[in-house]
């Protein structure tokens, strides 16, 4: 198996995790309580919390007014930010040992004083396994995953095992209306077609292009998928974001969990 590729760490976040792993073993985690105990339960064990950071500039890209039409330009600079951060998250959970990374949240942020430049932080918890297995993807790098302690018990617990945080993204301007056409809508309830088509071909491409990188890792579903709009660009450019945990069934004689109901005590 050849060495899986990172995005760099700067230097201090590798004196960090080097301090983490010869020293005493003190965790870090975002996990609750509960979170702690059924990861605990499914067999696996914390080991820090990791985290992966890009600060990225994005350029601009011009488009008429009249056409709704994706910005390519803008859609790749946001996944390339997106991706930079979370390879850095996965670098570091790799040199700690880990088998994965679950809890994953994925934020941008803005800063006032660049109105162009933006930011993306990974942030989850590092966990490996403690029955002396490897439960890494094929290609070497530590899984990860949006799902809290508690789906990822339950996932575990019926023979799956999450692949990768997969996502799909899409900036997409929308056509302005003419003024005829916004004067003889004014007062009147009736759909925006053009509005309409536009922002259900956004999503489209954002979901497409995340069920795509789920099948390039040959994973056989997605789980806990969400379509989310971000509006960086004004008025008429929207970004919708698709994620989604890619999964596999690794263990398919497991005996399903057979939940239980509680009734609620007045």
């Amino acid at each position: 198996m050849t060495t899986p590729l990172y995005a760099p760490l700067p230097e201090t976040a590798k004196g960090r995790l080097v301090q983490s792993q010869q020293g005493k073993p003190c965790f870090t985690s975002d996990l609750s309580v509960n979170e702690f105990v059924l990861v605990t339960q499914a067999g696996f064990e914390p080991l820090g919390m990791v985290m992966g950071s890009s600060v990225y500039h994005v350029g601009v890209q011009n488009a008429g007014w009249k056409v709704s039409q994706e910005l390519g330009y803008l859609s790749q600079a946001m996944y390339t930010a997106r991706e930079l951060a979370m390879s850095r998250m996965e670098a570091e959970a790799a040199q700690l040992g880990a088998d994965g990374v679950i809890g994953v949240v994925l934020r941008p942020m803005n800063y006032q004083f660049f109105g162009d430049v933006i930011e993306f932080v990974a942030v989850g918890t590092a966990i490996r396994s403690t029955d002396g297995q490897p439960y890494r993807n094929p290609d070497g790098k530590p899984f990860t995953t949006s799902l809290s302690g508690q789906d990822f018990w339950t996932l575990w617990q019926h023979g799956w095992l999450p692949r990768r945080l997969v996502l799909g993204t899409c900036v997409y301007h929308v056509a302005h209306q003419t003024l005829r056409q916004t004067l003889s809508q004014a007062g009147v309830n009736t759909e925006l077609p053009l509005f309409t088509q536009a922002i259900y071909d956004a999503r489209e491409l954002a979901m497409s292009r995340m069920q795509y990188e789920g099948q390039q890792i040959g994973a056989d579903g997605i789980v806990g998928t969400s379509v989310d709009d971000h509006r960086f660009w004004g008025e008429h450019a929207l970004e919708f974001l698709a994620t989604g945990t890619a999964v596999n069934r690794i263990r398919p004689d497991t005996v399903p969990v057979q939940p239980h109901l509680t009734m609620p005590l007045r």
